[in-house]
């Protein structure tokens, strides 16, 4: 009983001394973070028309 008592304290002791080794230091930075987005969309539409479409619509300009 003893024994385990001894194994627990010894165990918590490693893990504090773990978790204080591996301590982390966060510090922000002097300059402001800055993203710089210079996005260029272009689009190109094709329309392509069938040849009797083409035709009857030339043969009929007032049918739209």
């Amino acid at each position: 009983m003893l024994k385990k008592r001894w194994t627990r304290i010894s165990i918590l002791l490693i893990l504090g001394l773990i978790t204080i080794a591996c301590a982390v230091k966060l510090e922000t930075p002097d300059k402001p973070i800055t993203i710089n987005m210079n996005v260029n969309v272009e689009q190109e539409v094709h329309v392509q028309v069938a040849k009797d479409v083409s035709d009857a619509i030339a043969d009929n300009p007032n049918l739209f």
